[in-house]
């Protein structure tokens, strides 16, 4: 397996099980010459199993079935071509509208500063959502403050301050004031006066919602009449977010919803059934414990991953965020003059590593699921690291000219490098199928990249 492949990382536990029971499924279906009532009832039964074992609400996933059989045993897929294929498009389709049907952005509109309020109970990870959030809205080119107005947990305000500080974001937090509401209006006055275009408040949570939690919310919700009320649940938690769900918007009234630790949710359902049961929108999914590890949530994205189609346009973007232009521009020169060196390959590692880390990028790639048995995580992780101490262990001469580097200087190198010889000849011959796969990408563009990738 080449460098190139070995980087590409991150989400690979989401939806993990349902993701795996449906492929075989279509899989079975695609073996079908022709579909008929009874073999499109065969795999309803086994989409319904997959669903429920997926902790998806009993109700939705019912009535998502019913709409998906009676458009599969329509005319226009019995007698076509690829009924297996229009069949998949029918579940797609259906899943999309099922999560959302379009992305519902953050709405920031109105005069400053713009309040927006995190809900939720405890453990729910409201205060590191805050600061993920924050992070989201300054790259766009917002002037956020964080306002840390729970004042029951133990050092609930010190964390949030904290946050700030790793993040370079402003926090209000000022020791005397003991009312939530207080905190809310001191918090504004200061934001008025500092020039903060955006309020992101983080309020108190509880073990279970109670009316002294709720009717502080309300005199908070009604004092700053925030554009946004996000509600913050834990993914892990299953049927139980979608419940804590319908309960916070009946007795408070929320916009929609953050899903936290969705990485390590490996069934999905509390995502496929929040929206259906709530009417709520899913903004934003937690899929890490980085302060970068905030998504916008796009139903037709997500939808893709659970019938592991892939999803390309996330990775793109993602990349996007990562990579400077500039250093791509002055890496394609490189590549064009045949000057790439092992530091600029230890720079492309750097860059990659940015992204997340192993088990997943590759998730986002079309047919994942078929190859992933095939793929050690942890060892690539472990190779990666290997990789680094190598170079390291390089003096610049030896980096940027890899042709000197004979047996002495390799026996020098692994022992420099906690390394064998062996790993140093396999980076050196590594090194020369990327410099060579690199150099065809600066021709061949994104075809020569998709045959690399998926051909070898």
């Amino acid at each position: 397996m080449t460098i190139s492949v070995i980087l590409i990382k991150i989400y690979a536990s989401m939806f993990e099980k349902l993701q795996e029971r449906l492929e075989a499924t279509f899989k079975k279906l695609r073996g079908y010459g022709k579909l008929t009532e009874d073999n499109i009832k065969e795999t309803l039964r086994e989409v319904r199993v997959a669903l429920l074992e997926a902790d998806v609400n009993f109700r939705i996933a019912k009535e998502f079935l019913e709409k998906v059989k009676e458009k599969a045993l329509g005319e226009d897929v019995l007698m076509s071509v690829t009924p297996g294929q229009q069949f998949i498009k029918i579940v797609y389709d259906e899943l999309c509208e099922l999560l959302g049907a379009t992305n519902k952005p953050l709405d920031v509109s109105g005069s400053p500063p713009v309040s927006i309020i995190l809900v939720g109970l405890q453990g729910s990870g409201k205060t590191t959502t805050a600061g993920k959030l924050a992070l989201v809205l300054r790259k766009k080119g917002r002037r956020p403050l964080l306002v840390p107005s729970d004042i029951y947990r133990p050092a609930a305000i010190e964390q949030l301050t904290k946050v700030g500080k790793q993040l370079n974001i402003p926090t209000f937090a000022v020791p005397q004031l003991k009312e939530p509401l207080a905190i809310c209006k001191e918090a504004k006055a200061y934001a008025m006066k500092n020039g903060f275009d955006t309020m992101i408040v983080d309020t108190a949570g509880r073990l279970h919602i109670n009316d002294e939690m709720v009717n502080e919310l309300v005199d908070q919700k009604k004092f700053l009449n925030p554009r946004e009320t996000l509600l913050v649940l834990d993914a892990m938690t299953g049927q139980d977010a979608v419940s804590i769900a319908g309960t916070f918007d009946a007795k408070l009234g929320v916009d929609g919803v953050i899903l936290t630790k969705l990485d390590g949710d490996t069934r999905g359902g509390a995502a496929i059934s929040i929206k259906a049961v709530t009417g709520k929108p899913i903004k934003f999914i937690g899929i890490g414990e980085k302060f970068d590890a905030l998504e916008a949530f796009y139903p037709e994205r997500m939808a893709s991953r659970i019938l592991g189609m892939g999803d390309v346009v996330s990775l793109v973007e993602k990349a996007q965020e990562v990579f400077d232009e500039r250093q791509a521009k002055d890496l394609e020169r490189k590549l064009r003059k045949d000057e790439f060196t092992l530091e600029d390959f230890k720079d492309q590692i750097k860059q990659m590593k940015k992204l997340g880390s192993l088990e997943s990028i590759v998730t986002m790639f079309p047919g994942f699921n078929k190859v992933k048995g095939m793929i050690n995580f942890s060892e690539a992780e472990k190779d990666i690291k290997r990789v680094e101490a190598i170079i390291n262990s390089m003096t610049m001469k030896e980096r940027a000219h890899p042709n000197i580097i004979d047996g002495s200087r390799r026996v020098r190198i692994s022992k420099g490098s906690g390394t064998s010889v062996n790993d140093v000849n396999n980076l050196l011959k590594r090194y020369m199928e990327a410099r060579k796969m690199m150099k065809k990408l600066t021709k061949g563009g994104m075809k020569g990249l998709q045959r690399q990738l998926f051909m070898r």
